[in-house]
Order: C-alpha cells, then sequence, then structure tokens
C-alpha cells in the first residue's frame, strides 16, 4: 500500500470517545477525519472536518461517505457488515470486516481462536428459552450467560449460580440467543493490544492489569505483576495468530484471563481499546496514533512504554464531577471526553498517572 500523503481523509464508523481520539491523532499527523454515525451524542464530530449523520442502514448516504475518504475505518465494533459489504470497492476499509464478523458473534469468536489454538473457557449455545437449562447443564454452575450478539461493558449479560436462576435468565439477558461459559478461576485480567501495519509487521504494547466494576473497566495499571509477565508472550502470541489470520491492519486488543492453566481467552475487540488509553502519555506512541499510522500506510511507531509506572483510571457517571479537582493535580493527565450527560455506568472521561 503506498502511504496516504498528509492531507487525505480518513472515515471513522462511529461517533463515541475513540473517534474522537482517533481524529485527534489524525490531526497531529496532518489528516482530515470525516465522521459516520447514526443520531446521538456525537462527540467524535466536535473534532472531526467532516461529519455525516445518518442511519448505518442509509446506503446512499454510506457511498457518499465512502467516495469523500481515502480510507475508512471503525471505532466501534458493532457496526452492522451487511451495509458496509455496499462500500466495498469504493475505499479501502482497514481493519477488514471480517474481523467485525468474528468479533459480532461470541461463539464464532471463540471458535475462531480455538481452531488457532487458543484457549478459552468452557462454553455452550443456547439459540432459544428451553435450551438454556442444558447449556449451563453443559458448563456447570456457576455459569455466566452473554448475548451471542452486541453486548459490552457488562450489558447482556447475567450471572446465575444455581438451577433455580435459570427460568429468569433468559428475561434477564434481553430474550434473545446466548451463550453459557463456565466461570473462570483466574487471578487477574489483561489485554494484548497490538497494531498490525499493512506490510504484516506487528508491535505490541506492555499489557496492563485490568480492574473491571460492575462489567465496566475502572482501572488499568503497569506493571502489572509476575503472573500477567509471565504469560504475556504466550497471549501475546495468540493473539499475534488471529491478526495475521484475519490479515488485520490497524490496532487490534484481545482480553485474557491469567489463570493457573496460562492465559485463558476471552474476547477481541477489532479497535483501539478502553485498556489502551494509558499509552497517550504512557508510551512512544499512542494506541491512536499506532491505529492511524497504520491504515494509512506509514510506518509504525515504537510501542515502549515510557514510565516506571503507570496508572489509567476511567471516571463513570458522577466522577467527572471533580473535574477542578484533578485538574489541580499536578501528576494527573485529565482527558474529558465531552459527553452531553454523566449518566450512571457510562464512561466520561479518564485519568493517567505516569510515576518515574
Amino acid at each position: 500500500m503506498t502511504a496516504l500523503p498528509p492531507g487525505s481523509t480518513i472515515g471513522i464508523l462511529g461517533g463515541g470517545q475513540l473517534g474522537r481520539m482517533l481524529a485527534m491523532a489524525a490531526a497531529q499527523l496532518g489528516y482530515r477525519c470525516h465522521i459516520y454515525a447514526p443520531p446521538g451524542d456525537n462527540i467524535a464530530c466536535e473534532v472531526a472536518a467532516i461529519c455525516t449523520i445518518a442511519e448505518y442502514h442509509d446506503l446512499a448516504a454510506l457511498k457518499d461517505f465512502a467516495e469523500s475518504c481515502d480510507v475508512v475505518t471503525f471505532e466501534f465494533e458493532n457496526v452492522p457488515v451487511d451495509p458496509m459489504k455496499s462500500i466495498i470497492g469504493l475505499v479501502p476499509i482497514h481493519p477488514p470486516l471480517k474481523a467485525l464478523e468474528v468479533a459480532q458473534d461470541r461463539v464464532v469468536e471463540k471458535e475462531f481462536v480455538r481452531k488457532l489454538g487458543g484457549k478459552t473457557a468452557a462454553f455452550a449455545v443456547a439459540r432459544t428459552e428451553i435450551e438454556v437449562e442444558d447449556a449451563v447443564a453443559a458448563v456447570g454452575t456457576p455459569a455466566i450467560l452473554k448475548t451471542i450478539r452486541m453486548g459490552y461493558d457488562g450489558k447482556g449479560q447475567v450471572r446465575v449460580s444455581a438451577q433455580s436462576e435459570l427460568a429468569s435468565a433468559w428475561r434477564r439477558a434481553g430474550g434473545q440467543p446466548l451463550i453459557a461459559e463456565a466461570m473462570v478461576r483466574f487471578e487477574a485480567e489483561f489485554s494484548i493490544i497490538l497494531v498490525r501495519g499493512t506490510d504484516g509487521e506487528i508491535r505490541y504494547w506492555d499489557s496492563s492489569r485490568n480492574v473491571h466494576e460492575d462489567g465496566i473497566l475502572a482501572t488499568s495499571c503497569l506493571p502489572s505483576g509476575p503472573l500477567i509477565e509471565s504469560q504475556q508472550v504466550a497471549a501475546r502470541k495468540m493473539a499475534g495468530d488471529v491478526a495475521d489470520a484475519l490479515d488485520y491492519v490497524g490496532v487490534f486488543t484481545a482480553e485474557f484471563f491469567a489463570s493457573a492453566e496460562g492465559p485463558l481467552f476471552n474476547e477481541i475487540a477489532p479497535r483501539v481499546h478502553n485498556s489502551g488509553h494509558w499509552t497517550i502519555e504512557g508510551a512512544e506512541t499512542s494506541q491512536f496514533e499506532n491505529h492511524i499510522r497504520a491504515i494509512c500506510g506509514l510506518p509504525l511507531g515504537s510501542t515502549a512504554t515510557i514510565a516506571d509506572r503507570v496508572e489509567m483510571q476511567n471516571l463513570i457517571g458522577d466522577d467527572g464531577d471533580r473535574w477542578v479537582q484533578l485538574l489541580g493535580d499536578p501528576a494527573a493527565n485529565v482527558h474529558l471526553y465531552g459527553k452531553a450527560e454523566a449518566r450512571a455506568g457510562r464512561k466520561i472521561g479518564h485519568v493517567t498517572r505516569l510515576y518515574r
């Protein structure tokens, strides 16, 4: 791929905070961004050159968008794939639509990883309500039921610890096809975040220890500790194999459990990732800049960590009320996303601290 020159237009599907930070990184490299998103609180539009507000299934608007761009990427993995197929051939799309197809179906995702030699928790499928009992029986209790499609930040998930809880599980999960997963005994959660260029070169950032609260990432910290560090090589191999199999271009994330049996794969995100926000201040090149570099055919930047210790904390809901206090802390690198409403469970910003 010939490198896209500065002044080219990058199309971003999705208008959230990841698109916002991608557009900011693109601007530093001299690119213009065109955001395409359905109606909503599209905070990415505030920092982009162009913004199209239209439904993803509006093929005419999607075609106009594609023809205005030199490359198209995603900030959201639940962009519907079928309408995106209509712009294949009009503009290069990175990462490939295959990555979205795999990530959007938890069963396909786990089978894809298993075929490449990856380890996952035991799972079974319940595509109808009457199959829930058999699926949970296959993996045992306690178990976690997740919607096969959609769902993130703890949404679309129901934990069951006894057979008596199954009667309401289907309804509580939204009444749609589910995957039942055995509860995994693990010491920590971590991510492998990599960037893969158009030439197949892969670079990895150090893995952070991730702590979730109510299914939402609360903190990511480095160094991650001896257990995660001992499993990082194997997890990187697994994530790299998935990226290669998808012929992936851009930043790619795979989430893992650090367990006594080694790294257990949880899920992938074909995009920049919340657990990589620390790279803005804590790495030689952030995940956002390297994603732009990769999809534009530029040389990849160094992913080296530049501090002895890094802590990233999400600001969720009314955490943002502390913005004046946080800005008064000289160690705090504060990022506020400009969202119109700070609802409970909604990420409205993050803070990163470096310790040398």
